[in-house]
């Protein structure tokens, strides 16, 4: 399925892609103001913390089936590892060059699809070069502001982030999306507690509400609201076309960098940026063609006719069923077609039997 034919079939999971884009991109410049009451590793452990149980009773119907221990760890590195990295490197890098590093998440997804022989064609490896190319651009151009250091632990955040897009397609295939985001933001959050009582210890107190609403924003707009958003979506599109709307984060976090912030662009940041943009079209252009998310892979739909007897006949099977039922029915009689949906047999008639009124039947000369 092409990406045009997927705008057109999944309207509502290209909202909630371009929607939780938007949200993330605002989580970095939420961070950066976040980190100035906690440290890196209780920042990501109040996300998770916060937007973990309040999404857990949203899809407390679904939690029993999301309770595995393959979608618990998966949270545990994808949510909690990547989110203790980037927080680390945003303490030592600057909002715009974390969230133009950031953009190097949809090439990196192509990337690890190509290799493990998910993608074909000369784009499909020509898009993720450049992209990396870009990234080494930001990461050592000619802004100022930031560390290599900070920068590196960017780049790790976005591989793990990346290797979890790829993944966690397989994990949501016959689940509910709230109950699986649930269960991996918790685990998240378990793993990331006893990471920040043996680094940090106990976390100070805030020095204004200023930094408490942008912790709570981070929690329920950038995390709750966000990966509920884009873990429904992704279970309906191909994980290439889901990585490719990631793009919108680094745009939105630079924008608010330079105007919050006053982060300044050098010559080599901007050269970047224009890879990474131009990286993220071709790898868009590249996309298989039959990649159908795994919700329509899993799920049939029932075969659908018009028919005047309303919305139960135009839920009957497809023919070949019936087929396969009335033959059935045949050989086993009028229980088997009233189990088949079909009308019973209309009963035979004897022209020499007596005539319901009692009188004998009257053949007519002819």
């Amino acid at each position: 399925m092409g990406m045009t034919t997927t705008f057109r079939r999944q309207p509502h999971a290209i909202a909630a892609l371009a929607a939780a884009g938007v949200l993330w991109g605002l989580t970095v410049p939420l961070s950066k103001v976040g980190l100035g009451w906690l440290d890196p590793t209780w920042l990501g452990v109040a996300r998770f913390a916060l937007a973990a149980p309040l999404l857990a009773i949203l899809a407390r119907g679904a939690l029993r089936e999301a309770m595995t221990p393959g979608i618990a760890a998966a949270g545990a590195l994808g949510y909690g590892a990547v989110i203790l990295l980037q927080n680390a490197g945003l303490g030592q890098t600057s909002v715009s060059h974390a969230a133009l590093i950031v953009g190097a998440t949809p090439v990196l997804v192509t990337l690890f699809i190509a290799a493990g022989g998910g993608a074909r064609g000369a784009a499909a490896w020509i898009g993720p070069l450049i992209g990396v190319a870009g990234v080494g651009m930001v990461a050592g151009g000619g802004g100022t502001g930031s560390t290599p250091a900070g920068d590196l632990l960017v780049l790790v955040s976005v591989v793990g982030s990346a290797a979890f897009m790829v993944v966690q397609p397989r994990l949501l295939a016959g689940r509910d999306p709230g109950a699986v985001t649930a269960v991996q933001l918790g685990a998240a959050a378990l793993a990331s507690l006893p990471v920040a009582v043996i680094a940090d210890g106990a976390p100070p107190a805030p020095e204004g509400p200023g930094v408490v609403a942008a912790v709570l924003a981070l929690a329920l707009a950038g995390t709750l609201v966000a990966y509920w958003l884009f873990a429904w979506a992704q279970a309906r599109v191909p994980a290439p076309l889901a990585g490719a709307f990631v793009n919108l984060e680094p745009l939105v976090g630079a924008i608010a960098g330079v105007a919050a912030f006053g982060d300044p662009v050098g010559p080599g940041q901007a050269l970047g940026a224009l890879a990474i943009v131009a990286a993220i079209g071709l790898t868009g252009h590249g996309e298989p063609a039959a990649a159908d998310g795994p919700e329509r892979a899993t799920r049939r739909r029932p075969h659908r006719i018009r028919s005047p007897r309303g919305r139960d006949e135009a839920l009957r099977p497809p023919p070949p069923a019936r087929a396969r039922a009335r033959a059935h029915a045949r050989g086993r009689g009028a229980v088997a077609r009233v189990h088949a949906g079909e009308p019973p047999a209309a009963p035979s008639v004897d022209p020499d039997a007596a005539h319901p009124r009692g009188l004998p039947r009257v053949r007519r000369p002819r």
